[in-house]
């Protein structure tokens, strides 16, 4: 009889893996890489004209576009291949709870990297939240297509090889938008442009556009819809 999700399979899901990233230095880095580069260039180059905390808001958005996509299909898939994922499932720990644990993990994981960024930024009480918010949000988006990516994949260098392109557009298409209006339009169908853009008028003072925000919640539900076809049609093993 099904009893249900027992949350304390999602918990030792989640201390197994906070245990395997401590021995895994190239996920471990994924979480401190971008942090350490903004704080760096923050305080080693300064430009006219630039904007203030500009190196900030650009490895903001390159966290989130990043990290959490890398480390999300690193360990799914990689436990896919080792067969410890199976050997979990065996052992009465069901694919929710995994997917929980496992989630959980990554979302806090990438939101302790974030805080650096918004303590950079200079943002204090309100605007510390919504800073936050708003890297919450492409996070979450981060990880389901991450998910979606690790599930469908047979194995690491399958998921890898998907991975690389899908991680290069959601990192640097920002980036790249804000140096050429051709790109800029296309950017706009990625959720990390428009957490770009939430940012900006974060930074600046101004009011939240809706459209950003539906444009980010849209890519959320287009990322989970994945995830769940993935999930369908593979599973977990």
């Amino acid at each position: 009889m099904d009893k249900g999700m027992d949350i304390r399979n999602s918990i030792f899901i989640y201390k197994k893996q906070v245990k395997d990233t401590g021995k895994n230095m190239a996920l471990l880095v994924q979480f401190v890489m971008f942090p350490m580069m903004a704080a760096i260039m923050e305080n080693a180059i300064h430009l006219e004209d630039m904007p203030e905390h500009f190196f900030v808001g650009m490895f903001a958005v390159m966290h989130v576009g990043m990290a959490p996509l890398t480390v999300t299909v690193s360990i799914i898939s990689e436990e896919k291949e080792k067969n410890t994922l199976r050997m979990l499932l065996l052992a009465n720990v069901r694919p929710l709870e995994y997917l929980c644990g496992i989630g959980s993990f990554v979302f806090s994981a990438c939101m302790a990297g974030g805080i650096p960024f918004g303590i950079l930024g200079g943002y204090e009480g309100k605007k510390l939240a919504a800073f936050l918010l708003i890297m919450a949000a492409g996070i979450l988006a981060s990880m389901l297509f991450g998910a979606a990516i690790g599930i469908w994949s047979k194995s690491q260098a399958a998921a890898t090889s998907v991975l690389t392109p899908v991680m290069m557009i959601f990192a640097f298409l920002p980036m790249l938008a804000m140096f050429n209006k051709t790109i800029a339009k296309v950017a706009n169908l990625a959720w990390s442009q428009h957490i770009q853009l939430l940012m900006n008028s974060l930074e600046a003072g101004m009011a939240v556009q809706p459209k950003n925000v539906i444009a980010v919640a849209v890519n959320i539900l287009v990322a989970a819809g994945l995830f769940l076809w993935a999930y369908q049609k593979k599973g977990l093993t």
